[in-house]
């Protein structure tokens, strides 16, 4: 009724049920890299200066100055010794080395890829052979192969038929492939995987 009373006890109750939502907090930004000038709050280091002499343990603040001084940052080198070795150089020049040496490393990482040769359990000899010769060509590639045989209807009553073809397989690539995954079966279908030598 519109002119009821709530009793404070019906009013308690529907307080209860109502949830207080805070504001999503992101999480602060996390540097990478080495810490450097202001970030280094540890009271001594170990300071090597812009030319490579080491100058032995050093107050940071007067670190940080000779390197103001030098217009060049405070670098931290080792964080994990005690103390902390810091060296004295040109940050951006040091950031820039290192992404040149990792765009370096990512050229000479070879991505190893892995193929798919599908069969089925009564596979031409022709047929055969035109699949063996894609393998060998992906094997000199580099890449993994994955050899899936499927098996139709009635055929999965005939099992030791996929099975003999995947050990051919094994047979004729043994001299330039090795066995990763054996023969393995998976619903209607049997695979086996290898991977050059």
């Amino acid at each position: 009724m519109p002119g009821e009373q709530k009793s404070p006890l019906a009013f308690r109750n529907n307080m209860e049920n109502t949830t207080i939502r805070r504001p999503f907090k992101a999480d602060a930004p996390v540097k990478e890299g080495p810490r450097s000038n202001r970030e280094i709050r540890i009271p001594k280091v170990q300071l090597i200066d812009a030319e490579g002499q080491n100058l032995g343990v050093v107050p940071t603040d007067q670190a940080l100055r000779m390197a103001e001084e030098a217009g060049l940052d405070l670098v931290e080198i080792s964080p994990n010794t005690e103390p902390p070795v810091c060296k004295i150089l040109d940050l951006g020049k040091l950031k820039y080395a290192n992404q040149k040496k990792a765009a370096e490393a990512r050229k000479k990482q070879k991505i190893v890829e892995i193929k798919e040769i599908k069969m089925r359990p009564n596979i031409d000899t022709h047929d055969y052979e035109v699949k063996m010769k894609a393998m060998n060509r992906f094997f000199e590639d580099g890449d993994k192969v994955k050899v899936t045989l499927k098996f139709r209807g009635r055929e999965m009553a005939h099992q030791e038929l996929g099975m003999k073809l995947l050990l051919q397989v094994k047979d004729d690539t043994t001299e330039i492939a090795k066995v990763e995954a054996e023969p393995k079966l998976e619903g209607r279908q049997m695979m086996m995987v290898l991977a050059p030598k």
